[in-house]
């Protein structure tokens, strides 16, 4: 406190501060070194840099001025000269001793370029002599090639005449020296086989391995000819008829192997005589000649063999034009069907109704067998479509399935084996079940065996379309042809899981019988015939605008003919016995058409109010009387109009509204599974064109539901005609005493609605669409009777105040919405407005019974202000 009293600006404590700051900034400033002089000399980087830059050496030299540099650099030009000066002084006494020593050196020179000359010849001449040995020795070289390459040529000649020789040798030729002997001995005729005793045992016990040699050596053969005839030998071309000769030999040799082991193994009488021995031998030898076939190329050779001895044999005896009029001979297999398939499908008999069966585009493949001979054959699922002993077709099918399985099963899948070891670039295959349900693919390879193919099934299916063809593909006649398609189209895929692989059942699609085959069915006729056959059903029912009752009692259960009708028209395009999955989306667009058609029916059906109709007379006579009607109410053919309309409306309103549903519920279960596949974009279009058609086909109701609106509010406003008369009513009583119990009208107000529903009154026409439709026709007329009663209390407040004017003289009475009464005019206003009181609320009360909400009807609230209003208002009179 003391020191602040004698210092009061404290300067002591801000002189000290300051001292403290000046000693603190004098420690902060760093220390300053003076510049070192540098005089140039030749190290200086700026003078022996490649590119002197003037910029940068004068910035080195800021700390000189321009004088100072000046002379600087002057003193260095002068010590440059100088240094320059030594230089020549040091080197001048060499420089002059160098021309004094090349002193007569010219002619030195000139005496040695006289060798250099003669010296150039001689090299000249040995090159010379070097390029002529070297030429020499080229042409040697050049002639031993030849002559290598002519002693090869000939030691290829060598191997292509005595493989001739040894060929013919093999296959027991003659050769040309034998026949020219023969000839000349008329021993023997030329150019045939030695005697087949002859042959040694061995050769003889194994003929298809010796065959097997016979082929691989000819194919050297023809190699070394190819090689030989690419240099224009004409040896070869001398002997091509005798290459052409043993070619034709062994493809006649093997040609008859391969026959007798396929009539061995094939035969069914000799199938039980022979021993597992011998039908192994016949096996191992069938399959060795296959081998043959593959190595030389002859795949269509040991085809035509196959189809000649096996396949068209058993074609002639099984495919003819009476075939299906013959008794069945079964041919029983080694491995037969397994019924284990038969488990997982029903018969076609107890299929559910309207699912068709398409086992060749909608069903999933079952779990195949393995066959007796391990190549891959399946059995079929499809087989159960054909165990039908009824259909000769199927019998027919069956029998050459069993055939096929039995026989050619074992070929194929040998045949398959053989062709995929042999090919430079194996097939890609894919698993048999994946390729059943593709697409077939038309890029075949050229070479391997094709048996199911080119044999089977060119000349089954060839034999079908010549000799069954009128039969099978009756087009005109659709029930036959519908069951001969699908009993075909189960063939065919059965014949297709006989298939030894994925390719086989390639080739065998991309075959032009196969073609040929698919096109002879004529779909589009089949299907012009159905659509006769639905449509005309479809067009005989709408001709009449009127709704007929049907008598149909299945679910789904239509009220009209003619919605059953377009029912039973959709039903019938996805049934089993008309629906071809071919044809999926002309059925399909025949649909939409069929509720096109309906939606147009329901179209002409709506009556209107001018339009005049005819009514039966029992119709007029059954009309009911409403006592509450007055005497200038509707006339009887009114009401039985009305009737009339709303009978037919709701039954329409109800059938269109169970198509909706039913059509869709089919669309989920059935029709978005039977079409062919698809996108999802593409179903779901479709499924977006439905519901399209659906809404547009609903929309036609609207009107309907409209006029049935109308009609009802209506009838319910005639009951309301006693409110006007509730006052003189209760004038002429006698009996004065306030109402307790609603008018005897409010209960039939909205009896209309009840009867036309069947509430409380029985089965009235629209008691199907109670569940639906109560509340909203309910809620719509509600609103209309409320706004009419409204209009009534206005027209008798209308009367009251007319009434009131005409008593003259008299004083002011008190009326029904205003103004003063007394005595007994006073005691009837009051019992008026309590019994109109009592008559809104028990219109409301039976109106909520109908699902009608009081609480968001503006009118009804209106109508409710109204009588109490008047309630009010004679309530303020009165006290004043």
């Amino acid at each position: 406190m003391a020191s602040s009293s004698t210092d009061p600006f404290e300067l002591d404590r801000l002189a000290e501060e300051l001292v403290n700051r000046e000693l603190g900034s004098e420690q902060a400033v760093p220390s300053h070194e003076l510049p070192i002089y540098v005089p140039l000399a030749h190290s200086n980087p700026y003078l022996t840099a490649d590119v002197f830059d003037v910029e940068a050496f004068l910035l080195s030299r800021s700390h000189t001025s321009l004088r100072d540099l000046r002379s600087e650099l002057r003193e260095y030009l002068s010590t440059l000269k100088e240094e320059l000066v030594k230089l020549i002084n040091d080197d001048y006494e060499a420089f002059i001793s160098l021309s004094t020593d090349l002193k007569d050196e010219g002619a030195r020179l000139q005496r040695l370029k006289i060798p250099l000359v003669e010296l150039k010849s001689q090299i000249t001449e040995s090159k010379r002599e070097l390029h002529v040995i070297q030429d020499a020795i080229q042409d040697k070289l050049k002639k031993r090639a030849a002559l290598r390459e002519e002693k090869a040529f000939l030691h290829l000649l060598l191997k292509i005449s005595e493989s001739v020789t040894r060929l013919e040798s093999l296959l027991l030729i003659a050769s040309p020296q034998d026949v020219e002997q023969s000839r000349l001995d008329n021993s023997r005729p030329a150019d045939l086989h030695f005697v087949e005793e002859s042959v040694d045992d061995r050769t003889r016990g194994n003929r298809a391995k010796h065959l097997g040699r016979v082929a691989t050596e000819y194919i050297q053969l023809l190699y070394h000819a190819s090689k030989a005839r690419m240099e224009m030998c004409v040896f070869v071309d001398e002997i091509q008829w005798r290459i052409d000769r043993i070619r034709s030999t062994l493809s006649a040799d093997l040609d008859h192997l391969f026959s007798a082991n396929l009539i061995a193994l094939t035969d069914s009488k000799s199938d039980g005589k022979m021993s597992e021995v011998e039908k192994a031998k016949s096996t191992a030898d069938l399959t060795e000649c296959l081998r043959t076939y593959d190595a030389m190329g002859l795949w269509r050779d040991a085809e035509d063999v196959l189809r000649r001895d096996v396949v068209r044999r058993f074609v002639k005896k099984s495919i003819f034009p009476g075939a299906l009029a013959a008794p069945p001979s079964p041919i029983f297999p080694h491995t037969p069907f397994r019924s284990s398939t038969t488990t997982d499908f029903t018969s076609a008999s107890v299929l559910p109704p309207r699912t068709p069966y398409t086992p060749f585009t909608s069903f999933a493949l079952k779990t195949p067998f393995q066959s007796s001979y391990g190549l891959g054959s399946a059995s079929t699922p499809y087989i159960h479509l054909l165990d039908n002993n009824d259909e000769p077709l199927a019998r027919l099918y069956s029998q050459i399935l069993r055939f096929v399985e039995r026989d050619m099963s074992r070929i194929m899948g040998i045949a398959e084996k053989v062709s995929l070891k042999s090919l430079s670039t194996p097939r890609k295959d894919k698993p048999l079940g994946t390729a059943l349900v593709e697409k077939p693919n038309i890029q075949t390879e050229e070479g391997g065996f094709e048996i199911m193919a080119n044999v089977v099934w060119e000349e089954l299916g060839r034999a079908i379309m010549d000799e069954l063809g009128p039969i099978v593909f009756a087009a005109g006649r659709p029930n036959e042809f519908k069951k001969h398609y699908e009993t075909t189209q189960a063939f065919i895929r059965s014949l297709e899981y006989l298939a030894p692989s994925a390719h086989a059942v390639d080739a065998m699609r991309a075959h032009h019988i196969y073609a040929t085959f698919g096109r002879r069915w004529q779909l589009p006729v089949y299907f012009q015939l159905r659509w006769k056959e639905i449509v005309g059903k479809v067009e005989e029912t709408l001709s009449n605008s009127q709704t007929e009752l049907s008598s149909n009692n299945e679910k789904p259960s239509f009220v009209t003919t003619q919605a059953t009708a377009i029912w039973v028209a959709i039903t019938a395009c996805w049934s089993f016995e008309v629906f071809i999955p071919e044809l999926g989306y002309r059925f399909w667009r025949l649909t939409l058409q069929l509720l096109s058609r309906y939606k147009t029916w329901v179209g002409n059906s709506l009556i209107l109010d001018d339009r005049p109709i005819t009514l039966p007379v029992e119709k007029i006579a059954a009309s009911p009387a409403r006592s509450s009607t007055p005497v200038d109410g509707p006339s009887v053919e009114s009401v039985a109009k009305d009737d009339f309309i709303l009978r037919q409306y709701a039954a329409i309103i109800l059938d269109v509204r169970t198509m909706h549903i039913s059509v869709l519920t089919l669309w989920q279960e059935e029709i978005s599974l039977m079409l062919p596949e698809a996108a999802a974009e593409e179903l779901a279009s479709n499924e977006e064109t439905l519901r399209q058609t659906l809404a547009a086909l609903t929309a036609t109701t609207l009107s309907m539901s409209k006029h049935i609106v109308e009609i009802l509010t209506k009838r319910c406003c005639d009951a309301l005609a006693p409110v006007r008369s509730i006052s003189q009513q209760f004038r002429a009583m006698s009996n004065k005493q306030m109402p307790k119990e609603p008018s005897f009208f409010v209960s039939s107000i909205l009896r209309p609605v009840k009867v036309f529903f069947g509430i409380g009154v029985g089965q009235g026409p629209g008691a199907s669409l109670k569940e639906h439709f109560l509340e909203s026709y309910a809620t719509d007329i509600f609103e209309n009777v409320s706004q009419r009663y409204v209009q009534h209390l206005n027209a008798m407040k209308k009367t009251e105040e007319a009434l009131r004017r005409l008593k003259k003289g008299k004083k002011s009475t008190f009326s029904l919405f205003g103004g003063n009464t007394k005595g007994d005019e006073d005691k009837d206003e009051e019992r008026v407005r309590q019994q109109m009181i009592i008559d809104v609320k028990e219109f409301g009360k039976d109106s909520q019974l109908l699902g009608v909400s009081l609480e968001q009807s503006e009118s009804f609230k209106l109508l409710t202000e109204v009588v109490h209003a008047a309630e009010l208002q004679w309530t303020v009179t009165d006290n004043t």
